[in-house]
């Protein structure tokens, strides 16, 4: 198995794990509010994109075996930054209003697409 495909699997095992937090959330929804999550529906929305990134990288792992490194960091950076970014946003949706927050999701986006892209021209 190639590493691509490896850390995509990583990647869904860890999406499946965040589906726990939202079954205890659902057997005790004042456990979310001790915690200070503000808007438990961002933790379902990370939980969702990384089983969606997750099964991207596994596809391209499948499909494009061989892609340079360079490319394959570029992909696994964006598919992992990009729903990550849900998780702060749990207890303080306010973010996205920040510039760095802005600067990081600008970031995880062009990884992303861009890394798909670079997949799509090179793989």
């Amino acid at each position: 198995m190639n590493t691509l495909t490896r850390i995509g699997l990583i990647e869904l095992a860890f999406g499946a794990m965040l589906g726990w937090i939202l079954v205890i959330q659902l057997a005790g929804p004042d456990l979310a509010g001790r915690l200070g999550v503000i808007a438990p529906r961002r933790l379902l929305q990370a939980h969702i994109d990384f089983i969606m990134m997750g099964l991207i990288l596994v596809a391209i792992g499948l499909a494009a075996p061989e892609l340079p490194t360079w490319t394959a960091a570029v992909v696994v950076f964006g598919t992992w930054l990009n729903p990550a970014l849900f998780l702060p946003l749990a207890w303080r949706e306010d973010l996205t209003r920040t510039l760095g927050y802005q600067a990081t999701s600008m970031i995880a986006f062009l990884a992303t697409s861009g890394g798909r892209t670079a997949v799509a021209i090179i793989g």
